[in-house]
This record gives structure tokens, sequence and C-alpha cells, in this order.
């Protein structure tokens, strides 16, 4: 025992009992690990995963990404490249690994430093080799540890220059736990009942059966002969034997089969699943994967990330955090293993499945997928099946989304517009019979066709739930001299010999009653999308780009701080007088903005958003034309063509920056500080970003729509035809003026100043024919074009 003093004077005493001095370590590799075939493969599998997979350091973010990586430190380089000039990083990590499974004392490391203070080479110690002394005096715990080299010199180490890590013993600080001294006896087991079928192999021989026969009258030489085919060993296994019995007898035995190799069986198998169990590792992980479905098998692969693998990387990366600063956090990277990837895909699955029931919005579904919410009253939104119709969160939100008045109308949020009270100046039908009834004075479709035949007012039925087409049908059947259809006619007719009639809206209501009930296929306006449809998108487009670029302003302007950059460049910060990592050249630009990066970035981030517009779109016009709501494959290529445009755009972007910070660093100042470029990336996108995300949302939001309705009409069919629609604006070139109103088939493309366009905002087309285009196609079949 001894006693510890904290400085606030109170007593500790830690018990010392040596439980990791009897430990055998060398005893332990020869008939543990490389004698016990389960053993050697269960620290295999786990330390294999920890020679491969590299370290990172970084902080924020989240388990599967850091939100800022530290890309140049020294353990990065130890752990990562060359531990040591005997070790590369991956053998160092493998050992370390395997030593930590193995040894119950633990894991020594000895760190050594430069003069300046850098850490520069990692060093596993023998833990056999190793004494833990302990601190009686204060509250250290370890007062230095003693090392025997293999010329029997013994160095002290102080506490500073070596990691102790050990997977920690419940009660005792200075021993660890190894997953051996659980399966001990499992591995003996195993490995005695291995030797004794080995030994029984060599000794025994036991032939496949033995035939005795009657010896009298043999010759003795004859019966030595026969005798030895008994002798030992395994290459006379499985044969006949003849051996000698009473006079006239003929025996034979079988010898093939006995308990005790069945015994042997049952042993091996209980001592393989005692061994696999105590280190946590299933046995298809160690290659044996029969008996088990695919979905077993990769359950079981989670299960070891999870429960085993994970756990041991974390323990073995929190031997190092003492060398960082308190923000910064070093781990393997995980981010690749699709194993992991198990419960996200099935929390993705069932967030999907209630997004198509209506039960959770988009936003709700974003942030169940790790990424960042639209917040726009569309993806606030719940769209119940089958027709997928908003639920607005909100008043304002009814309102964008054009289900209900603006709040201030009085009308209640979330409404169904269909029974809305129809807005002032409504001439349909329907309002027109309401209006009548109430005031039970106006003359309805009925009673000019009476007026004007000469006939009494015809009899309305008493239901007060009729429609203007209810009217003309009660009209028809009391009717016998005009066949169906001619409602419209006899009120001309009776608006011609009426003259107080002239302008009453009877025939307008007649037309458009029979128009609701005669267009059944093809809708007598067509296809056009709206200005709320481009407008919608343009706002999710926008809302995405403005967090993706001021995400990519701070990395950009994390990445000016970065060492590995500014390593040999004049804005160097020497670490101390012998510090040579300085220089006179200037930052690289193009690594610092990484354009390729961002471009692709930009790319992923857009293309869910644009291609749920388009489908959405080409939903809507396959319902509307052809009565279908298939999406072609190539509604979804414009929103993907549209996304890659986007980044495009971005890169040109990052290009700028570029040029701005090369210029800025090539001009003769005094002094030019890191801070300076700092506050020029700051500029830059104050300056530029507002610019891009409003020509870049409005591009989209064109191109996307047009193309995904434009593809849809044309995978419609025949007789399908689109007109060139603008904005009638100021701001329409006279390139699209020319075109206003113009009509061709469907995948015929328009022709402006020589070039060709398929649609508006077409991506393909010169830019200057579809930047800021605003443009739209009405579509319609031949039938309905006049």
């Amino acid at each position: 025992m001894y006693t510890s003093v904290t400085l606030a004077g109170v007593t500790n005493v830690w018990g010392t009992p040596g439980r990791a001095d009897g430990w055998d370590l060398e005893r332990v590799i020869v008939e543990g690990y490389e004698r016990s075939i389960w053993t050697f493969k269960s620290i295999e599998a786990i330390s294999k995963h920890a020679s491969t997979l590299p370290v990172q350091i970084g902080r924020g973010g989240d388990e599967r990404e850091f939100a800022e990586v530290l890309e140049d430190h020294p353990l990065l380089r130890l752990l990562n490249k060359q531990a040591n000039p005997l070790e590369t990083g991956d053998v160092f990590k493998k050992r370390l690994s395997a030593q930590l499974l193995l040894s119950k004392k633990g894991v020594f490391i000895e760190k050594t430093y430069s003069r300046g203070g850098v850490l520069t080479r990692l060093d596993l110690l023998p833990p056999d080799r190793v004494q833990i002394i302990p601190d009686d005096e204060n509250a250290s715990y370890v007062k230095h540890f003693e090392f025997t080299d293999y010329a029997g010199h013994i160095r002290e180490l102080k506490p500073k220059y070596v990691i102790w890590l050990r997977d920690p013993h419940p009660t005792d600080p200075f021993c660890g736990v190894t997953p051996l001294e659980a399966a001990g006896l499992s591995v003996d087991l195993d490995v005695k009942a291995r030797t004794y079928n080995i030994s029984f192999i060599d000794n025994d021989g036991r032939p496949g059966g033995i035939v005795g026969i009657d010896l009298d009258g043999v010759d003795s030489n004859e019966v030595d002969r026969i005798q030895k085919r008994l002798a030992p060993g395994a290459h006379n296994a499985g044969q006949l034997t003849l051996v000698g019995t009473g006079p006239g007898g003929v025996t034979y035995v079988d010898t093939s089969a006995r308990p005790r190799e069945m015994a042997y069986e049952t042993l091996s198998s209980t001592a393989k699943n005692e061994i696999l169990s105590a280190f946590g590792v299933p046995e298809s992980i160690v290659g044996n994967a029969s008996e088990r479905t695919y979905a077993n098998a990769d359950r079981e692969e989670y299960n070891f990330w999870a429960h085993t693998e994970l756990p041991h990387l974390n323990l073995v990366a929190s031997a190092f955090d003492p060398d960082l600063s308190d923000d910064w956090v070093i781990r393997f990277d995980t981010s690749r293993i699709q194993a992991l990837e198990f419960p996200r895909r099935e929390a993705r699955k069932e967030s999907r499945e209630e997004f198509d029931k209506g039960l959770i919005t988009i936003d709700e579904y974003r942030v169940a997928a790790g990424r960042k919410p639209f917040d726009t009253p569309q993806s606030r939104a719940l769209w119940i099946s089958p027709q997928k119709a908003p639920v607005p969160a909100n008043d304002q939100d009814a309102a964008a989304l054009g289900l209900a008045p603006e709040p201030a109308a009085g009308a209640a949020p979330g409404a169904d517009p269909n029974a809305a009270l129809p807005p002032a100046g409504d001439q349909s039908a329907a309002a027109a019979v309401a209006e009548a009834r109430e005031l039970e004075a106006a003359p309805t479709a009925a009673d000019d066709v009476a007026l004007a035949r000469g006939e009494a007012p015809l009899e309305l039925p008493t239901s007060t739930g009729g429609s203007a087409a209810d009217e003309v049908a009660a009209a028809r059947a009391t009717s016998t001299e005009t066949g169906p259809g001619d409602a419209a006619d006899d009120v001309a007719r009776a608006r011609g010999f009426v003259a107080q009639l002239e302008d009453g809206p009877a025939a307008e209501d007649v037309a458009a009653a029979r128009a609701r009930l005669e267009t059944k296929s093809w809708p007598a306006q067509g296809f056009e999308v709206t200005d709320a449809d481009f407008d919608a998108l343009a706002i999710a487009v926008r809302e995405a780009l403005i967090a993706l670029l001021a995400r990519q302003e701070g990395v950009i302007v994390a990445r000016l701080r970065a060492p590995k950059l500014r390593k040999h460049t004049r804005f160097w910060e020497p670490e101390n007088e012998r510090d040579t990592r300085g220089g006179d050249a200037n930052i690289d630009e193009d690594r610092v903005v990484s354009a390729a990066r961002w471009a692709e970035e930009t790319t992923n981030t857009l293309a869910p958003i644009l291609q749920q517009a388009a489908t959405a779109t080409a939903r809507k016009l396959g319902q509307a034309v052809a009565g279908t709501a298939t999406v072609p494959p190539a509604a979804v290529a414009a929103a993907l063509v549209t996304a890659m445009y986007a980044g495009e755009a971005v890169t040109a972007l990052l290009s700028d920056l570029a040029e701005e910070l090369r210029v800025l660093q090539t001009t003769p100042e005094a002094e030019l500080t890191l801070e300076d470029l700092e506050r020029a990336v700051i500029r830059f996108y104050k300056a530029a970003a507002p610019a891009l995300v409003a020509r870049v949302a409005e591009t989209c939001a064109v191109s996307t729509i047009n193309g995904a309705a434009d593809a849809a009409a044309e995978s419609a069919g025949p007789g399908v035809v689109r007109t060139w629609i603008t904005r009638q604006d100021d701001r329409v070139r006279p390139a699209h003026k020319a075109l206003h109103g113009k009509t061709l088939p469907v995948g015929t493309p328009y022709t402006v100043d020589g070039a060709s366009l398929r649609y508006p905002g077409d991506p393909f087309a010169p830019i200057a024919l579809t930047v800021n285009c605003r443009c739209r196609l009405h579509y319609a079949t031949d039938q309905e074009t006049p």
C-alpha cells in the first residue's frame, strides 16, 4: 500500500497489489496468441483496422466529419507515415493495438522531442521490461518509469516522455485488463485439445478395422510380420489389420469412430465460441460467414464495429490527446466504413417513408438525414398523399403556398382554397347560380331558354346544392325540340329576341358549365408553369447557396491559417528561435480556395433540391397533358445538368478570389499580414456573393423547371405543342421578345440569333441567351391550339 496526499490535504489510499506483475506476456504470446487460431484471428481482426485507418485531427462537426481539419501536425506525420526509423505508422498502430489486447500491464510509448520541442518519433517499449514506480509523496500517481533494455541497462523515464495506455481495471489504476483473462481457460482448452489430438494421431495411428483369424499352423515369422501391421503412426491410420485369434475363429472390430472424437469436436467448438465472445469478434469477421444470410452477416459486422472496434479505436486515440490543445481532437477516420452507415440508412429510410405518408416535412427529413433544413414555406409544409396537397405550418406559409388569402384578409390558415368564398369579380357559373338563389330574383339559364320559347318557367330541383350544370340538364330534360348540347344556342337566340337580356352572363355561365363537363382528357388551357413555381425553387436554391458560401468563406479563412499552407512562406510564424520553417514565398492561392472541392460540394448540395422540383413539375405536366404521373429520366437529368452549372459558377467565383489573393500578394507593400489576406477574403464574399446567389438561383429555377416540363411533354407522345411566353416587361431581351407567342411542336428547338434553344434557360445554349432568363413555355395539344 502507499499513500498519496492531494493538494487539498485529503489523503487517498490506493492499493497496489501488483496484479499485472504476474502476467507472463511471453507465455501469453507463445501459448495464446501464436498457437490459438481464434485468439490470433480475433486480435488480427481488431488490430488490422487500427493499422489501416488514417488518423485525423480536427474540431467541430459530428461523429462522421470534422467542421475543420488540421492538416499538419507532428502526430499526423508519425501515426500516418513514419513513427520511428524502424516502423511505419501502420506497423506502429497495429503493434500498439495488439499489445493493448495482450498486455495486462498496458502499453508504454516513449516520446522523443527535438530541441525545439517538436515531437519527432514514437517507440513502443516491451511491457514486460517496464517497471512503474509509484509516487508516494504527492498526487502524481507515477514518479517515473524504469525501462530495462536488451543489454540489461536500466533507463529512468520521466512521465512526460511516456504514454501509458491500458484498458482500465475497475479498482486498480496501475493495472489494465485484457480479454485473455476471461478467455484464459478456453484458450488453454483449445490449445491442449489440439495438442492432445495431434499426440493421439502420432502415437496411436488407429486402423480403420481389425480382422481376427486362426493363426494355428502359421509360421512365426509370418505372425510377426502381421503384428507389425499394428505399428503406431498417422501413416498407418485407416488400414485393415490382421490379428490372431483362437482356433477356427474369425472376428472383425470397427475402430473408425469413438465417442472420444465426438467429444473433441464439441470441445473445440465451445472453446472457439468462448474465445470469440471474450474479444467481441463474430465468426463472420474472422472469415467464416457460412450458415448466415447477408442481413445477418451485415448486422454482425455493424455490431463488431459499434461494440468492439470503435471503443478500441477511441481508447487508442485518447492516449495522444495530451499532445493537442484543448479544442482539437484526434480520432481514427471511420467515415468510409460502410458498416457504420447501417443505422443512418435505416433512419433515412424510415424518415422517407414518413415523408411519403405526409407525417413529417421536408425540413424534418433533412434534419433526420443530417442536412441543413431549407426553412421555406414549401419545406415547412406537410405534403399529404396521394395528391401531395400541402398543409401549411402557419398563416404566412399558407399565403405563400397560395392556399389562403393574406392573413390580413381574415381567412383561416390552411383552409381548402376550393371551399373559400369566391373573390370579388368572380363570374363563374357556380358563383352566379349561388348568388341568384340567394337573391331569388336573377334569371337563370333555364329561365332564359323558357322565356325565349314562350314557355312557362322551368321548375328547378328543390335541392339547394344544384349547380349550373344541373340547371342545364333540367332544361334539356323538358325540351323536346332540341337535342343535348344546344343550351348555349338557345340562350343566344333568347338574347337576340329579348333586348334587356343582351348583356347578361347566362351564355358565359352555360358555356363554362359545359366546358367543365365535356372536357375530360385535355384541359382547355393546357399547362404552363407559374411564377410561384419559379420563385419557390429560386428561394430554396438561394437559401442553400447562402449557407454554402458562408461555410465556404469560413473554411477558406481557416485554411489561410493552416500551418501546412503557411510553411515556407512569408506568413509563417516561428515557434522559437531555431524554427527554420519560414520563407519568403507567397501562399498558394489555388490550394487555399480548393475550387474543385467546392464545385463538387455545390453540385451535391443543389442536386437533391433541383431533382425534387423537376420531379414535381414533370408529374404535374404529365397529369395535365397526358393524364399520367410518370416522370421521365430526362426530367431528372435536366436538374443534374443545372446543378453542375451551379458548380461551375462557384468555380468561376473561386477563380476570381484566387486571382485577387494573387494580385494582393504581388503588389508591393510595406507590410502584408495574414490578417490582410483574411480581410480581403471577407470583403470579396461580401461584394460578390449576393450577385452570384441571385443569378444562380434564378438560372437554376428557370432551367430546371422548364427543362423538366419539356422532357415530360416530349415523353407524353405526339400531338403536344408549346408556345414561348415572356414576362413582357423591360427586362426581356430583344431576342426573346421576338419569340413571344411562337408555337412549335415538342422536340423542335427554337432558333435565336443563330443558336438553338430547346427551352428557356437551356444550359447547352450560349450563356448570353440564358442568363437571367425568366421566360416559360405554354404546353397544349394540337387540338387545343387555335
